[in-house]
């Protein structure tokens, strides 16, 4: 399925002579983007996404479950024969916070090989926030000094420090430095798991489990934000505020009153910090059959909605930053980008060694 194309120079080298595809395995969803390079990034061409919920009861067993596997295993074999009739040439597919936690993931993922033929990277936190910023750094204002990315995954939610400046000879475009990075070990499906598990979905959540949610995420969000000096830089205008994430698009869509999501209305958009509290209020306060019924949240996140929910607003009431830049793009988009330079980084060698 990676196969090579003898690099011709021009529109026909590098990024240019292949197909690219990449897979992100979460905790949650099962997520595959198919591309080619354009001038101004790429086009995708193919994509898949489904809901897995490969680390269904991780936290609490230790362990990937049978149906857990079965789900995704039908889910790559999707992928797989996606990669196979787009003839893509480079290929990374990564895992992360699921089957880092699993004591049977090395057994899953040689499965995953023999069954679907696809090979998987257990990719570690830091290099979950590499992939993040790499895929975001073009909605960054070049104008304000700092970053927080904030990344709402199923198993876990990382957090990157980020020093951004103007890109020379780039007006409008930033250069950014990973300053530092935590991953809070609660995302939408664990936190779930720990402080709802057995209530009824016709019942609204008591505010107080609720508000433990919120200072669960808070308490280990503090002693970074500490550590970097985050509040002062934002009470200075410093920051800008990125949220990537399912849970940050369906509150955007939510603000917009979509009927049906549409990424192009909310990758890129703006909502204000106090918007996001209150929305995030309004959603504490149903119970998981009422969210079904609201429009680009339904049956698929009704039930971890509440956890996304408390996740960002723990973040908002952790960090003021006056407004959040929503990306609907992630991990998949930054592996991409790595196989695109590296591509060109191959082809420029090739054609060093020619001249």
């Amino acid at each position: 399925m990676t196969g090579e194309s003898t690099p011709k120079g021009g529109w026909h080298s590098g990024r240019f002579a292949h197909t690219f595809a990449a897979i992100d395995l979460g905790t949650n969803n099962c997520r595959l983007l198919v591309a080619k390079a354009s001038v101004e990034g790429f086009e995708v061409i193919d994509a898949f996404s489904r809901p897995v919920r490969l680390g269904e009861g991780v936290a609490l067993s230790g362990s990937l479950c049978g149906e857990a596997i079965e789900r995704t295993l039908h889910a790559l074999g999707v992928c797989a024969a996606k990669i196979e009739r787009n003839r893509v040439t480079r290929a990374r597919h990564i895992a992360t916070e699921a089957c880092r936690r699993a004591g049977n993931a090395e057994d899953f993922l040689g499965m995953v090989k023999a069954r679907t033929g696809l090979s998987f990277d257990l990719i570690q936190p830091p290099e979950e926030a590499r992939l993040a910023l790499a895929s975001c750094e073009n909605l960054l204002d070049p104008e304000i000094p700092y970053a927080l990315l904030v990344d709402i995954g199923g198993g876990s939610t990382e957090v990157s420090w980020i020093r951004v400046r103007p890109r020379p000879g780039r007006p409008g475009c930033a250069t950014t430095e990973l300053l530092g990075m935590t991953s809070v070990p609660w995302g939408v499906v664990t936190l779930t798991e720990s402080c709802t598990r057995g209530q009824p979905r016709g019942r609204p959540l008591s505010q107080a489990c609720y508000a433990d949610m919120v200072e669960r995420i808070r308490s280990d969000l503090r002693p970074f934000g500490a550590l970097h000096q985050i509040g002062a830089a934002i009470e200075r205008g410093e920051v800008q505020m990125i949220g990537a994430s399912g849970t940050v698009t369906t509150v955007s869509a939510h603000y917009q009153g979509l009927k049906r999501y549409n990424r192009t209305l909310v990758d890129g958009s703006r909502i204000g910090r106090e918007e996001i509290l209150r929305i995030c209020e309004e959603l504490s306060t149903m119970s998981v059959d009422q969210l079904t019924h609201l429009p680009c949240i339904g049956d698929d996140r009704a039930d971890l909605a509440l956890a996304g929910g408390a996740i960002l607003e723990a973040v908002c009431r952790q960090w003021a930053a006056p407004v959040v830049r929503v990306a609907d793009r992630g991990l998949r988009e930054g592996v991409l980008m790595d196989l695109m330079r590296q591509a060109d980084r191959e082809a420029d060698q090739l054609c060093r060694r020619g001249g």
